[in-house]
């Protein structure tokens, strides 16, 4: 019954509507301190947040490529793997919760989490903030921008501010929405249009294309039975964090601004190539077979919606 309910769900929900369209163009994120943009990007690439110094925010959310990387799972320290598949740290300001699970409602209280988790950082806010009072430069950055000076709260702050910079802009898509008709090809429309029909947009809207909800894997079939394989802890999704039954399989759906830059899909990295992925999605989301063409024709749209940012290279 929650399964009808969410994918019912899926259908009415509709945020900020331009023109009539279910997708509105991504803008920037207005009032960033540029000082405070610096530090977080300063922090952000510091390998002083892990405990044995060698890894940082960027190793595992490459800005040069999609904003996440190209493994199916991410390395943390002492080369332990993760057990979830990295999103993208572009846009994910515009998610309304943080993590597949959502676990964190802010991007400041998600900040924590790999810093404290043992698989990826493996620290705690007490040893990162003695390592960096230990820098004159550091410490004197956090005393000039924030009166409590170097402190957890003003680590993650800084950071999530530099994270809220990470909009890529202008793409050919939003170019399109703002009445530029030539920035789109036959193609793209086309894709776009099927991408409609089929009702993907059900739960792939707003200006993030997603990131907006709540949805089962496998609404429409038994993804995870199909699939192959044993069903791990990470495919519980918000299970994990509400312990109610009814939340098993139940993920953040996730934004497909970049999706077409990924090397892996799914929370599970089980797909390499996108139009697999836009079959895999029809399938087991909407209880449609979509023909390899019409998928590529929704993969022609989706490259459509990569943007630019300075730090993203790969367009």
């Amino acid at each position: 019954m929650l399964k009808f309910i969410s994918v019912v769900f899926c259908f009415i929900v509709s945020f900020d509507v331009l023109a009539d369209e279910p997708i509105t163009p991504l803008v920037p994120i207005e009032g960033l301190s540029p000082d405070k943009v610096k530090l977080g990007q300063q922090l952000f690439n510091d390998n002083r947040l892990s405990k044995d110094n060698s890894i940082s925010c960027a190793s595992c959310h490459l800005l040069s490529k999609h904003g996440a990387d190209n493994r199916t799972r991410s390395i943390g320290i002492n080369g332990r793997q993760g057990i979830i598949k990295t999103p993208t740290v572009y846009n994910s300001a515009f998610n309304f919760v943080q993590f597949w699970d959502g676990r964190s409602r802010t991007l400041n209280q998600q900040v924590s989490g790999p810093i404290h988790n043992p698989i990826e950082m493996g620290s705690h806010w007490l040893e990162v903030i003695d390592k960096l009072s230990a820098d004159p430069s550091v410490a004197i950055q956090f005393k000039t921008l924030y009166d409590d000076g170097l402190t957890a709260a003003n680590i993650a702050d800084a950071i999530t501010t530099f994270e809220r910079s990470l909009i890529t802009l202008h793409s050919r898509f939003d170019r399109w929405l703002e009445g530029d008709e030539k920035a789109l090809s036959a193609n793209e429309k086309q894709g776009y249009q099927l991408f409609k029909a089929f009702g993907c947009i059900s739960c792939h809207q707003g200006r993030n294309v997603g990131g907006n909800m709540y949805a089962y894997m496998g609404t429409m079939g038994d993804y995870f039975s199909d699939r192959g394989q044993p069903i791990t802890a990470a495919d519980y999704g918000r299970f994990n964090v509400t312990g109610v039954e009814d939340d098993k399989f139940l993920f953040k759906v996730p934004s497909l601004r970049l999706a077409a830059l990924q090397r892996y899909f799914f929370h599970d990295a089980s797909e390499r190539r996108l139009v697999s992925a836009i079959e895999v999605m029809a399938k087991y989301q909407l209880g449609r077979n979509i023909n390899e063409q019409d998928a590529e024709l929704i993969a022609a749209f989706l490259r459509s919606l990569v943007g630019q940012h300075p730090l993203l290279e790969s367009q």
